[in-house]
């Protein structure tokens, strides 16, 4: 976006990756959802398309905002007129440097996952967000052990409704084919001989794209397909090498069965996972899907930036952190202007895309001294994802975030179909959880986003005899 508004201007791009995440097949499904697949290229080809990119690869050391100065790893330092901070976020791992749990965030790790789920016959996922969503369906032929802290999965994007909706998914023995990947990986030259260590937690890819686990082949040593199984409202207390175990003198289950209850595992693991449940159970490797932090850390030091909550840098409406000529987007920052009732920030594929393009306006209109509204995106919430094998798509408050209790559902739900969901309140949408063919994606949209009197309609709103697009054409 800023080559095309400065084609004379230099333009760098500092990554610590060969490689620049590119957006392709977008698709503007309706006014706020977007689709789009994310793929990885190699950097030359954004320097080619644009004469005034040069894409600088190395890790940054440190930022000096009062010389506007950014000193990269491989020693070399440059000026800025303008920056802008987009350096994502990087997974929390439940245990930091324990070789046997892995952090899925971005497609190295999803690779160095897949090389040791070859061997695995068991594996643990803590975490409910999407990726563990995505993971826990895709695997096979494995045991897997899901531990989450809430009462029903996917508490990110569901309530226990839509997750009872899912369930069934989880458990049935046929699949259906997986899609072509479309997502090709660059390497550069001789990187991929170097064996990396199990878990390489503190080098940071680039952040997984909404396709990420199409083309990997997630398959464990066992023949079966499915076998899930849930340990609800409990987090990981401890984890345990097979010596420590065995000096515990206690003793871990098997895989939970229907018929009997609980049996004492006499397999030896190479790691124990022990919940705050009393539960011990062994296992090949542990899989930390459990959120990201921001990655502010080379920016902090000696530079005066206000932080939020979550760790972000704080952005104003014009996406300006508290430091002059610094902007940040994406998963890096924490958006503290006021918003509309019906959006919120979540760190999402799309949410990045659309902060990135915004910043870019941003930055440019401050160079040509112009004012700029607040970009559309940031109106409603919006995004459209896959789980399951089902379309999602998620819009406005959906799940009655920040609503407390002044709120009503409305539910309709077919079996193996389709799960609807409308968050109400005073009588106006205030959001919708969409899952399956539904096609009422942008007639919500449009209801959310006119805040329209919809208590006429009482529970007709949902009757699919009627046909809602109708009314509100």
């Amino acid at each position: 976006k800023l080559a095309m508004e400065f084609p004379s201007e230099d333009i760098f791009l500092i990554t610590a990756s060969p490689v620049i995440k590119a957006i392709t097949n977008f698709k503007q499904v309706s006014k706020t959802l977007e689709e789009f697949d994310v793929e990885e290229q190699p950097s030359s080809l954004l320097e080619e398309r644009y004469p005034s990119i040069k894409v600088i690869q190395s890790g940054v050391k440190r930022l000096k905002s009062d010389e506007n100065k950014i000193f990269t790893e491989d020693g070399k330092e440059y000026i800025y007129e303008k920056l802008c901070l987009c350096a994502g976020a990087k997974p929390k791992l439940i245990f930091e440097g324990n070789p046997y749990v892995l952090g899925i965030r971005d497609t190295d790790s999803a690779q160095a996952f897949q090389k040791n789920l070859a061997q695995a016959e068991r594996i643990v996922v803590v975490g409910n967000g999407g990726i563990a969503l995505e993971l826990v369906y895709e695997i096979q032929g494995c045991e897997v052990i899901w531990a989450i802290k809430d009462k029903a999965i996917g508490n990110t994007f569901f309530d226990a409704g839509a997750a009872e909706f899912l369930i069934p998914k989880l458990t049935a023995e046929k699949r259906e084919t997986p899609i072509e990947c479309k997502r090709t990986k660059y390497s550069i030259e001789g990187s991929e001989e170097k064996e990396r260590p199990i878990a390489t937690s503190d080098s940071l890819g680039s952040a997984l794209g909404p396709d990420w686990h199409e083309g990997l082949h997630l398959k464990g040593t066992k023949e079966f397909s499915h076998k899930v199984h849930i340990e609800i409202l409990c987090e990981v207390k401890k984890i345990h090498s097979q010596q420590e175990f065995i000096q515990l003198q206690r003793t871990s289950m098997t895989f939970p069965k229907e018929e009997k209850k609980v049996e004492a595992d006499e397999v030896l693991w190479p790691v124990y996972v022990e919940l705050t449940n009393g539960k011990i159970y062994g296992c090949d490797f542990i899989v930390s899907a459990t959120g990201v932090v921001p990655n502010v850390q080379p920016f902090l030091d000696g530079n005066n930036f206000a932080v939020g909550e979550d760790g972000g840098l704080k952005v104003d409406k014009h996406m300006h952190t508290s430091l002059p000529d610094i902007y940040a987007a994406g998963d890096i920052c924490t958006a503290s202007w006021e918003p509309s009732p019906v959006w919120h920030q979540m760190r999402l594929w799309t949410q990045a895309r659309q902060m990135g393009w915004y910043a870019a306006k941003c930055m440019a209109a401050d160079i040509l001294g112009e004012s700029i509204d607040l970009d559309f995106s940031f109106e409603l919430f919006a995004h459209v994802t896959k789980f399951f094998n089902y379309k999602v798509v998620v819009l406005g408050k959906y799940n009655a975030q920040g609503l407390g209790l002044d709120h009503e559902l409305m539910l309709r739900c077919t079996k193996g179909q389709e799960y609807v969901k409308v968050v109400m309140q005073n009588g106006r949408m205030m959001g919708a959880v969409l899952i399956g063919e539904t096609d009422l994606e942008e007639t919500f949209e449009n209801l959310i986003l006119n805040q329209m009197d919809l208590s006429a309609y009482g529970e007709d709103l949902l009757n699919p005899d009627i046909d809602i697009e109708d009314y509100f054409d």
